[in-house]
């Protein structure tokens, strides 16, 4: 039942029992696929730990964390058509892979594919699951499954052609939504993305996160999509929309310098959506309005 027409990479750092555990649990699907671990600099012994429990794990060792990056730099070895990105505290499970492939030959127009999470222990869907589900994105009728503008990593699984194509995770970006970059690159080059309701990925959501930090590269990246993508009104609606619903504390001032620092090179590199992807943004304001997933924390 292993599958050879997906890869699935996984990054991480400083997590090595949670990467542990999701390895075993990965390599022990039926339908397991080749897996490549990119460990971002961790200090406490992972890549060692994965070298000695999971020989048949491809490895690359980063002496820097890579954020993001570390996805591209796995993909170049990627041999397979597809590419399923999974976290060190995700769980793909049995036949999730083989759905993500079945799905992507089936479809050519499909650049990628988003499941339906589940968030341990109890397995309660994650809050992000109503905004997918009910999308109000206009697809084309063979689509299978609800349009998407925006993905979800460690739920997602792409063409490796589409993902290399518009140059995958942004470097300037890192890490911390800088899939929403990527999918918005998508759609612009008139790619396809949907979700998959019996596609389905575990989280454990792990413990040993800078929840702060991630807030500060969240809102920080939020506005540099926004300043790189939209029209001038709507970037500049949106990131008033942002800045009121982020605490005001040090955190978000010092996000917003930060974004603010950017500008040269945001400018530079500005290529605004055409019509049709902002029409579709446009459509989802409503749903991330009242998101709790879009609640920034930390």
């Amino acid at each position: 039942m292993r599958t050879d027409r997906i890869t699935v990479v996984i990054i991480t750092r400083d997590r090595r029992d949670q990467l542990l555990r999701t390895l075993a649990q990965m390599t022990a699907l039926p339908d397991a696929a080749p897996i490549i671990v990119v460990d971002n600099g961790s200090s406490d012994g992972t890549a060692d730990a994965v070298a000695t429990h999971f020989a048949k794990v491809e490895l690359i060792r980063s002496s820097d964390n890579l954020g993001a990056l570390g996805r591209n730099l796995a993909v170049e070895r990627v041999r397979t058509p597809y590419v399923a990105f999974c976290d060190d505290d995700t769980q793909w499970q049995p036949g999730a892979l083989t759905r993500a492939a079945d799905l992507l030959d089936a479809y050519p127009g499909l650049g990628s594919v988003t499941g339906r999470c589940l968030v341990a222990p109890d397995l309660h869907e994650d809050p992000i699951t109503p905004e997918l589900r009910d999308s109000p994105i206009a697809g084309p009728d063979w689509l299978p499954g609800p349009a998407l503008l925006g993905v979800m990593a460690a739920l997602s699984a792409f063409r490796v052609r589409a993902f290399e194509e518009v140059g995958g995770f942004s470097r300037r970006l890192w890490f911390a939504g800088e899939e929403e970059l990527l999918a918005l690159d998508l759609a612009a080059r008139g790619w396809w993305m949907c979700w998959i309701e019996d596609m389905v990925i575990h989280h454990e959501p792990s413990r040993a996160r800078d929840a702060t930090h991630r807030r500060r590269l969240g809102i920080r990246n939020t506005l540099w999509t926004l300043w790189l993508r939209r029209p001038a009104r709507s970037a500049a609606r949106r990131t008033a929309v942002v800045l009121r619903s982020a605490p005001t504390d040090r955190t978000t001032l010092a996000a917003v310098f930060a974004a603010l620092r950017g500008l040269p090179w945001v400018l530079r590199e500005r290529k605004v959506l055409p019509a049709r992807i902002e029409a579709g943004l446009l459509l989802l304001e409503d749903s991330q309005r009242d998101s709790p997933a879009r609640r920034y924390v930390g």
